[in-house]
């Protein structure tokens, strides 16, 4: 992927004065984001939010961060990947790590944290840029931001300061880049074994077999939609996840909305009700629940059926000119419960539309 590509621009020199580069940049853009000025900078947002003033660099301890945060109180969770944000408020419940996997269950953040991919984390003090309340930031080895827990009004006062105190690293420095290695190139379609991957997808009993099945198969994820025939995946216009969206707030039929990135996956679970275009972006404006989509990156959407031992249960992915997949759209349900009606009514309308 494109953003896990350090910038040829990251020389010992030129970090040494990346945050003087940084305010003048902001001296004439005082709106510029974070990592949209790290990249304009030939940096990675990690390396320069961990030279912030008042930035502290934190041990990786995972498990203790985590359990840390589910004790902080209500916090802002933020996951995004190239082209979208999903922003949600919430308390950090049924924390669990079990080896390179994490979970965090509650009813408002829900999370699939891959902690292999997880490489640094930096408190980032209030008042700082992008920072306003304190936020606790999560990097890769290459300055990628995978998640980041932001304070708000209705955390208590100095819950991440106290957090971040405790898992101070002292002898750890600022940020160096790393350049991760390029993913490896897909197989052609010819030399996927499409009758197994059918074979494999007809006998699915959960969706959570899914990823296996590709592994299996030695597949990506749009090319076994476009391998599996039209019983299983078909392809539809591009803007159906704005359209499904649109449909959700006007019926309030409850949504699943999947963001991720290699090292996490935020899902928000519930209604959506305030729906914005501003340019190319559409955005979800609810009280606990900000997303905002590149609409424009869209290259692909797909119409999903995956049979599961609850019945079929049915999806839109969209995905960029790389084949990134970007969001998955799902109706609300708990696993044993068959999909709701209303959302698959919906999801197969809005293909058509």
């Amino acid at each position: 992927m494109s953003h896990n590509i350090v910038p040829k621009d990251t020389t010992a020199a030129n970090r040494a004065d990346l945050v003087a580069r940084f305010a003048a940049l902001r001296a004439t853009e005082p709106r510029i984001r974070v990592r949209d000025a790290a990249l304009r900078l030939g940096a990675s947002e990690g390396e320069l939010a961990s030279r912030l003033p008042g930035a502290v660099m934190l041990r990786p301890d995972w498990t203790s961060l985590l359990h840390g945060l589910s004790a902080a109180g209500e916090v802002m969770a933020l996951t995004r990947n190239e082209h979208c944000v999903h922003e949600r408020h919430g308390r950090y419940e049924e924390v669990s790590v079990s080896g390179q996997m994490g979970l965090v269950l509650g009813p408002d953040i829900d999370l699939r944290l891959f902690l292999s991919r997880w490489r640094h984390a930096v408190f980032v003090p209030a008042g700082q840029p992008g920072s306003p309340r304190g936020s606790i930031q999560v990097f890769d080895a290459a300055g990628m931001a995978l998640h980041k827990v932001f304070a708000t009004e209705a955390t208590p006062e100095g819950a991440l300061e106290r957090l971040a105190a405790g898992l101070a690293d002292p002898d750890a420095h600022p940020i160096e880049a790393e350049t991760l290695p390029p993913k490896p190139a897909p197989r052609p379609d010819a030399e996927v074994d499409a009758e197994a991957l059918r074979e494999g997808w007809a006998a699915l009993r959960d969706t959570h077999e899914f990823f296996p099945l590709l592994r299996r198969c030695h597949a990506t994820r749009q090319q076994a939609f476009r391998l599996a025939g039209p019983r299983w995946a078909e392809r539809v216009a591009k803007d159906a996840v704005q359209v499904a969206l649109s449909a959700a707030a006007r019926q309030e039929v409850p949504v699943m909305i999947f963001v991720g990135n290699p090292g996490c996956i935020q899902i928000h679970s519930g209604t959506v009700r305030n729906l914005v275009p501003m340019g190319p972006w559409f955005n979800v404006l609810d009280p606990r629940f900000n997303l905002h989509l590149r609409a424009d990156a869209i290259a692909s959407a797909w119409l999903v059926r995956k049979p599961t031992e609850d019945g079929i249960v049915t999806s839109i992915e969209v995905f960029d000119a790389e084949e990134e997949l970007i969001l998955m759209l799902f109706g609300l349900r708990k696993p044993g419960q068959p999909e709701d009606p209303a959302w698959r009514a919906l999801a197969e309308g809005a293909a058509r539309a």
